[in-house]
């Protein structure tokens, strides 16, 4: 049986609004984090396009930017230990926060 062609065309539509969606579903509070990334990570990182950059790790708008960069992802990155990096312990709301920063910089 052939695919009918609203299916062909409406398919990749839908997994794109979906996606979207769900970007604007996440928990935490995008400014809450970017106050969060400015005072505890513009230590060492360029928490935004403006600003002072540390020179010390990459800048988080690249983190952002960089493709495999996902709630998932960071989520991950933020509770495994890193031995270049201070070990922090967010809490889940200011981990919620900083995500909800991290991906509002994606570019689009």
């Amino acid at each position: 049986m052939q695919p009918r062609w609203y299916v062909v065309v409406f398919l990749p539509l839908l997994v794109v609004v979906s996606a979207v969606a769900l970007a604007d579903d996440l928990p935490g509070d995008p400014a809450a984090g970017e106050d969060f990334a400015r005072e505890v990570c513009g230590v060492c990182h360029l928490v935004a396009e403006e600003g002072p950059d540390p020179g010390i790790g990459p800048s988080l708008v690249e983190v952002a930017e960089h493709p495999a960069t996902t709630e998932l992802s960071l989520r991950a990155f933020l509770v495994t230990p890193h031995p270049t990096m201070p070990n922090l312990m967010l809490t889940p709301q200011e981990t919620d926060d900083v995500i909800s920063y991290l991906l509002s910089l994606k570019g689009d």
